[in-house]
């Protein structure tokens, strides 16, 4: 045990211009008459706009790390591409839904979780000051089922419910094969219980409901730095996932009636559903509409990839990194993903 000791350490902290020049002569003015025939040769151009009307695009930086990122980075690109001035604010779920609703400040919140706010978010639109300008990530479902890289290496076929079905001895350590859920008061406990019923595997995994977050990752990091085979609940983002390389079981696709019942404590029948996507948008202020048509648009085109998001976030679990570092990077190295936000091909 003493050889895990280092590596299970690391698996739990993982889961953590030019200056002005003076005038010193006097300018000659031409007489009227010349001015004025210069003037009708050559008619002035008129100023071009202010770029986004003048506008400062406040962006909702929340306080959990991947929406910390994503205001970063979005106002970095926002800046350099379209010459807005750009002011990022401190932002929370209720407050900020609420504010854009009533005022239209903040014009943007990259990361907001609808669901929690409904009621706050379902006020704002009827009030018009508020517009959802896409999905924040590329990927909607954000709940699963997922095993090890080495686990899927060996044997791919445990990527989906009739191939674990069919090795589920092999997840047995010290006993019967595990299946690690998650919290019994989160409502995924109950979801996963009646999914093992649904899919026939209720008799082949014993269900392990960690007490709290952190024994859910002990529990996890355990098995990991031992290479044992294992069967678990987490979601995306996270930097785990990337970090270890977790790979995804398909639970195949949602369907609105099965899951209602998965819901449920006393589901008599359950039947298989994929988890459901949860709607996490970018939230623009109507504003932006009219006075910065290409930053609506911009934000309309900004999906980002949950295995980039994973990936930054492992990379802000590195010592001495910080969210404007990992921003930086992000803008320097990942063209390929945000010149097609700008509306840009990738080079």
């Amino acid at each position: 045990m003493k050889a895990h000791v280092p590596l299970l350490m690391a698996l739990l902290a993982a889961l953590a211009t030019a200056p002005v020049q003076a005038q010193d002569s006097v300018i000659s003015l031409p007489p009227p008459d010349a001015a004025a025939a210069a003037s009708s040769e050559q008619p002035a151009e008129p100023e071009a706009p202010a770029p986004c009307g003048g506008e400062t695009i406040t962006i909702a930086r929340m306080q959990w790390p991947s929406a910390e990122l994503l205001a970063e980075i979005h106002a970095r690109l926002v800046s350099q591409n379209f010459g807005c001035a750009v002011e990022i604010v401190p932002g929370d779920l209720a407050a900020t839904a609420s504010s854009m609703g009533v005022n239209g400040q903040p014009a943007v919140a990259p990361e907001l979780w609808i669901t929690r706010v409904a009621d706050i978010w379902n006020g704002a639109l009827k009030g018009q000051e508020v517009r959802q300008a896409g999905a924040t990530y590329a990927d909607p479902v954000f709940e699963g089922w997922f095993v090890p890289s080495y686990e899927a290496e060996a044997h791919p076929e445990v990527l989906t419910i009739e191939g674990l079905k069919a090795r589920a001895a092999d997840f047995a350590v010290n006993g019967r094969p595990r299946f690690i859920s998650c919290p019994p008061d989160w409502g995924c406990a109950v979801v996963n219980r009646n999914l093992l019923r649904a899919h026939g595997m209720a008799d082949s995994f014993d269900i392990v409901e960690p007490a709290n977050r952190f024994e859910l990752d002990t529990l996890i990091a355990e098995a990991v730095s031992r290479k044992e085979p294992l069967l678990f609940y987490y979601w995306q983002p996270n930097a785990v996932i990337a970090q270890f390389g977790f790979r995804s079981v398909d639970l195949g696709a949602y369907n609105k009636d099965n899951f209602l019942c998965l819901g449920r404590v006393a589901c008599a029948t359950p039947l298989p559903s994929g988890y459901p996507a949860d709607p996490v948008i970018v939230a623009l202020a109507q504003w932006v509409y009219i006075e910065a048509p290409d930053v609506a648009a911009y934000f309309q085109r900004a999906h980002l990839p949950f295995a980039e998001m994973n990936a930054l976030l492992q990379n802000l679990n590195e010592p001495g990194a910080t969210v404007q570092d990992v921003a930086d990077a992000f803008v320097l190295a990942r063209g390929e993903i945000w010149q097609q936000w700008v509306g840009r091909p990738a080079e």
